[in-house]
């Protein structure tokens, strides 16, 4: 029998990572089953998040669904824009992610420490209420100007540690060797295959 998740996600660059990473499940999104409602994101941690965002879907489509929620952390800003990541600037729609690198980078205009990472966390909830979580980190700092023209959200102003390059100069297969998102969605495969 195919094994089908459904995503609590509505931005397709997600959607494509988390397919491309959990390639032995059919990955559909919300939307494909009718569900558009707008989630209310009020947790305090990404885990939270991520475990309201599944749980939402879960008993309201009665199927298996996944959830992430995931941000930038930078040190010098005491972990900013962290879980507000999304909505950093307060600006939404097709402006939403430039809006948003531009503050941080302003927001940072002088500043030597420029350490950072990328947190997620997933969470799987199924229809009988049970729930995996898992969280992975990938750490790197943030560039002084926009590079590359891969990736999504704060990628192009993230320099990768592990890949020794930014993450808007990455392939989709070198990012999701390393990333945050990898790590958390790898971590819940094995608790999946364990469980």
């Amino acid at each position: 029998m195919e094994k089908v998740i459904v995503v609590a996600t509505s931005n397709q660059h997600k959607l494509k990572e988390i397919a491309q990473i959990f390639s032995n499940y059919r990955i559909i999104s919300m939307q494909s089953l009718g569900f558009n409602q707008e989630i209310e994101e009020n947790g305090l941690t990404f885990q939270e998040n991520a475990i309201i965002k599944a749980k939402t879907v879960s008993s309201a489509l009665n199927v298996t669904a996944l959830a992430d929620d995931s941000g930038l952390c930078v040190d010098a800003l005491n972990g900013a824009p962290s879980i507000y990541s999304a909505r950093y600037s307060g600006v939404n729609g097709e402006r939403q992610d430039k809006a948003n690198r531009e503050l941080l980078l302003k927001n940072l205009q002088g500043v030597d420490d420029r350490t950072a990472y990328f947190e997620s966390c997933v969470a799987l909830c199924f229809n009988d209420g049970r729930i995996i979580t898992a969280s992975g980190r990938t750490y790197g700092k943030i560039l002084l100007s926009e590079k590359g023209n891969n990736g999504f959200g704060y990628d192009n102003i993230f320099y990768s540690d592990e890949l020794n390059k930014g993450f808007g100069e990455a392939t989709d297969e070198e990012k999701n060797r390393v990333s945050h998102r990898a790590k958390a969605l790898n971590l819940l495969s094995k608790k999946l295959q364990e469980d």
